[in-house]
């Protein structure tokens, strides 16, 4: 099967929101296929995220590669992810390919 790739969307998100973010998708039936680095250490507006015993909060990077159509459902069920987790940190970023 050809796969029509449009899109490469990559999440930064918090750890503490992951499941959330994936049960949303489950539930819409998308990001059925992904990559998914399970820890990820950095510095973004929400502040450090190290992993240590000074700053305790991590990251993961997830990365979907997938058609315009499923592109704009993820933008969606993220920006709802984001509006009901205010405070973590949750970045998509998008390259059309």
């Amino acid at each position: 099967m050809s796969e029509n790739y449009q899109k490469r969307i990559e999440i930064i998100a918090n750890r503490s929101i992951q499941e959330d973010l994936f049960e949303a998708f489950e539930k819409r039936e998308i990001v059925k296929h992904y990559t998914l680095v399970p820890v990820a250490f950095g510095v973004g507006r929400q502040g450090p995220r190290m992993g240590d015993h000074i700053w305790p909060e991590e990251n993961f990077v997830l990365t979907v590669y997938c058609s315009e159509d499923e592109a704009q459902k993820i933008r969606e069920t993220v920006n709802e992810i984001k509006n009901f987790f205010v405070q973590e940190g949750i970045k998509l970023f998008e390259i059309s390919l």
